[in-house]
């Protein structure tokens, strides 16, 4: 007998069915990606439902520009869903955010840490707490405007570079995990250039279509740190020491709060033969440690909390050849991977970096493709 093809054609987010019969939550920020992919799905045909998470305060986002998830922002979300003619919801997540991002990121920089917020939302508000809301809403899955790419692997579902490499947000997303991969889909991950972005909105009308990208850490205005820090942590900013690797006192600081870790500029340390950079922060002892160039170099990289998405476990090799990114704005560079447990790495840098600090990511990626292979926080150098 001939066999008959039963296989149930799919559609263009990957699911067995017409897309009128396929909901989807559409993550909205009210920029021009989310904006774009709620009204490219809702064009197609899709049962979209947009979502939109009040972060922090609402009444001071008001006067907030160039942030996500403001207060103009959710206006904007708002007009997209009126103006596609989709539902749009917004959701109060004030209390969330709070305890689960902004709190850590105070009491980070309080330990001498650079910390990453941005992942952090993603990590346990966005992919989490969001994800189980349109899990509740019986969305067949949940879609964002993250230049990230999903691609099909022999193995599942597996997280890509995007095509543009300008616009690639991988190291922000590393923590996503296979399950909710499984759930996520990135519609913008392929395209060329954020202009291609912008056509797709004023092909569609959209009032976003010229809005300016977001700049800043949603809540931090400007991006002062150091104040947010202050109202959060009242005697935070204690004045302290500057000193050299031997402990000899150089001078005075306003706050370690003010420093981050391979700093050159405004240290107020002059009339020395060589320049300085910040080194390491004590803030236990109000310190500010400088040292020449040369010692900002990092070979070693200690890293924990690591989400594993490569094909066999972590800890089932002694030794993985990968390349890593230790900061978001730099190009991956090739290092080896010592597994300690599942969850726990010592990096080895091949080329030492400069300024590698406590509380940003490592983020793992394959040398033969742009299949980003997890990461993890660095949280001590040597």
């Amino acid at each position: 007998m001939p066999l008959t093809d039963t296989a149930t054609k799919l559609n263009s987010l990957g699911l067995p069915k017409p897309p009128a019969e396929t909901r989807v939550v559409v993550a909205m920020s009210g920029g021009v990606d989310s904006s774009v992919v709620a009204a490219m799905l809702a064009e197609e045909g899709y049962d979209v439902v947009g979502v939109t998470l009040q972060l922090y305060d609402h009444g001071a986002a008001l006067a907030k520009k160039g942030a996500c998830c403001a207060g103009q922002d959710i206006h904007d979300a708002r007009r997209v869903a009126e103006a596609m003619g989709f539902p749009h919801y917004v959701l109060d997540y004030e209390n969330t955010f709070r305890q689960a991002v902004i709190d850590e990121f105070a009491d980070a920089y309080l330990a001498g840490a650079t910390p990453v917020p941005c992942i952090r939302c993603n990590e346990r508000v966005k992919f989490k707490d969001l994800l189980e809301t349109a899990r509740e809403l019986d969305a067949d899955c949940m879609a964002t405007g993250h230049y990230i790419q999903r691609k099909m692997g022999p193995r599942g579902p597996e997280l890509h570079c995007a095509a543009d490499p300008t616009r690639d947000q991988s190291y922000f997303l590393f923590s996503t995990t296979p399950e909710q991969l499984d759930f996520l889909r990135f519609p913008l991950g392929h395209l060329a250039s954020k202009s291609e972005t912008r056509a797709l909105a004023a092909k569609y009308g959209l009032a976003v279509a010229d809005k300016p990208d977001s700049q800043d850490i949603c809540f931090v205005p400007n991006g002062n740190y150091a104040s947010v820090i202050e109202k959060l942590r009242p005697g935070a900013a204690d004045p302290g020491e500057i000193v050299d690797m031997d402990g000899n006192v150089l001078g005075k600081h306003r706050g370690v709060i003010h420093y981050t870790i391979g700093q050159r500029r405004g240290l107020g340390i002059g009339g020395l033969e060589e320049p300085l950079y910040v080194v390491r922060l004590d803030p236990e002892a109000r310190r500010v440690v400088v040292g020449p160039k040369e010692a900002l170099s990092t070979r070693v990289v200690p890293v924990r909390e690591i989400n594993w998405l490569g094909d066999q476990p972590l800890d089932s090799r002694k030794e993985w050849s990968v390349a890593v990114k230790v900061r978001s704005t730099r190009p991956p560079r090739e290092a080896l991977i010592r597994p300690i447990s599942a969850t726990e790495a010592e990096v080895e840098l091949l080329t030492p970096e400069e300024g590698v600090s406590p509380g940003q990511a490592c983020v793992f990626y394959d040398t033969g493709s742009s299949r980003i292979l997890g990461g993890g926080w660095i949280h001590a150098s040597r």
